[in-house]
C-alpha cells in the first residue's frame, strides 16, 4: 500500500492561499507518489484533532475552481507549537497521526508562522529519524520570510 500526505493551510487568508492548495491537490492526483490526500480543517490543530476532508478525488473543475476562490478552503489556525525539547507531547500526537494515517508527506501553506511549524516538525522529524517529508508552502503578503525572494501572497498585497 501506497503512503498518502495531508495539506493544511494556516494564517491568515491571502489571495494566493488557495490557489496553493489548488497547485498541491494538483500535483498530488497527479503523481504516482500518494494513494490519499487528507486535507487538514483549520491547520496543525485539525491534524492534532483527526479532522480530515479526503481531496484526493476532486475532479479537475472544481481544484479550478479552489485556485480562484476567497477565503480559505481548508480554514486556519494561529497555533504555535512549542519547542519540543521543552513539550515533545504535541510531536508524540502528530507523528503518530502520520503513523495511523500512513502519512509520507506534509504540506503546511501559511505564513511566518506556519514555516515555523513547519521547521519545528522538520526538525523533529530528523530527531526521530523519520522519512516523512515535511513542506512549506510560503503564502504571507508581508515577504518577510528568510532565504525567500517573494512569495506568492505579496503579490496579492
Amino acid at each position: 500500500m501506497g503512503k498518502n500526505c495531508i495539506v493544511a493551510q494556516s494564517g491568515g487568508p491571502t489571495a494566493a492561499i488557495n490557489a496553493s492548495l489548488a497547485g498541491v491537490i494538483s500535483a498530488v492526483k497527479s503523481s504516482d507518489r500518494y494513494e490519499k490526500l487528507y486535507g487538514a480543517v483549520h491547520g496543525i490543530q485539525g491534524v492534532l484533532r483527526k479532522k480530515f476532508m479526503d481531496l484526493s478525488d476532486l475532479d479537475d473543475d472544481f481544484i479550478e475552481r479552489i485556485a480562484i476562490t476567497p477565503a480559505m478552503y481548508l480554514g486556519s489556525c494561529r497555533f504555535k507549537l512549542p519547542d519540543f525539547n521543552e513539550d515533545k507531547k504535541p510531536y508524540e500526537e502528530i507523528f503518530g497521526i502520520f503513523e495511523e494515517y500512513n502519512v509520507g508527506a506534509f504540506f503546511y501553506i501559511g505564513g511566518n508562522d506556519s514555516m515555523d511549524t513547519v521547521a519545528k516538525l522538520s526538525t523533529y522529524a530528523a530527531s526521530i529519524d523519520s522519512d516523512i517529508k515535511i513542506a512549506g508552502i510560503p503564502k504571507t503578503i508581508d515577504n518577510d520570510l528568510l532565504v525567500t525572494d517573494h512569495t506568492p501572497g505579496f503579490g496579492s498585497a
